[in-house]
């Protein structure tokens, strides 16, 4: 149980904090929903539950997958997230399609639901609360790229790194843009349906959330998908391989592969070196170089081929994840 508790200390703490904070989103627009009849709460409270989940389940995916290679997994537990993710979508997907048919059936049957001002005033704050954790989840994605920022550019940068932050951040960014712009979308249906005899306002927000919902499904599918079978990380193959060419004693670099397995990177390089140096000088040069790409943010494990130096050329800063 101990190690247990130790592995979900380890895990992600937007993921987490998303999950809570939509926990308790759900709960109030559900109680809303109850006592107005809104679809477009109805609408929002599928969202928030579905987001809850799937960002509970990926909190949990991510801790469990920082756990300790064993006998039976040599190669660890880092794809698990991966795994974790594409059932989480699931859960979004269902919801997703759940607000569609209440929506359609709104349209069907248009009635004017009662509560303005508590309907607004629970969208409002969920929004407010939606645009916190996204603002943590863009800081979450800066701290991952190790970028430094502040006031407006941590939005800027956050947007133009989005593919530098782990897994799990990214998907935490994408339900919780999609959740604010919801809870936008809906106080614009609610008052229409209010203000004007257009009450289909609700149920075509209602439908056009869970269209939301779904592009963030089938983006997040795609990009978990390519984790399990084990994508590579050419920005870092290019990053590690300029670095290692840097060293005096490196005449060339043969090839680089960098694999994502969740949040951490597997490296397998290929070195050459001056022939005419002895074993003890060449494994001096293994060990500092393997030192220095451990230091990389992600990389778990490092393996290192050595060969002699052919005198022909090899490295280019295009040259990352392929046999030369």
């Amino acid at each position: 149980m101990n190690d247990l508790f130790k592995l979900l200390k380890q895990g992600n703490r937007s993921a987490l904090l998303a999950a809570i904070v939509n926990t308790i989103i759900a709960i109030i627009k559900g109680a809303a929903y109850l006592f107005t009849g809104n679809v477009a709460m109805f609408a929002e409270t599928m969202h928030s539950l579905g987001d809850a989940a799937n960002q509970f389940f990926v909190y949990v995916g991510t801790a469990l997958s920082k756990r300790a290679p064993n006998d039976r997994f040599p190669g660890g537990f880092g794809r698990l997230v991966h795994l974790v993710l594409l059932g989480a979508v699931l859960i979004v997907g269902i919801m997703a399609y759940e607000t569609i048919v209440e929506g359609y059936h709104h349209i069907l049957h248009p009635a004017e639901s009662k509560g303005l001002l508590l309907i607004i005033a629970i969208l409002a704050a969920a929004t407010i609360l939606e645009v916190f954790v996204l603002f943590k989840a863009m800081k979450e994605i800066l701290h991952d790229a190790d970028i430094k920022a502040s006031g407006f550019s941590i939005v800027t940068k956050s947007l133009s790194n989005f593919k530098r932050g782990k897994p799990a951040t990214r998907l935490v960014f994408m339900e919780d843009t999609v959740a604010a712009a919801g809870g936008l979308l809906a106080i614009a249906a609610v008052l229409i349906s209010h203000y004007t005899p257009f009450h289909e306002a609700e149920g075509i927000a209602s439908i056009l959330i869970g269209v939301m919902m779904f592009l963030v499904v089938g983006k997040v599918f795609l990009d978990n998908a390519r984790g399990v079978l084990g994508e590579s990380d050419v920005e870092m193959e290019q990053k590690i391989g300029e670095m290692v060419m840097k060293d005096p004693d490196v005449k060339d670099v043969g090839e680089v592969v960098v694999i994502k397995e969740g949040d951490q990177l597997h490296v397998e390089l290929e070195i050459e070196i001056n022939p005419a140096m002895s074993f003890a000088e060449a494994d001096d040069i293994k060990d500092r170089i393997e030192e220095q790409v451990r230091s990389q943010r992600g990389v778990t494990d490092v393996t290192i081929e050595l060969d002699e130096d052919d005198g022909i050329p090899r490295w280019n800063s295009n040259s990352a994840g392929s046999k030369k």
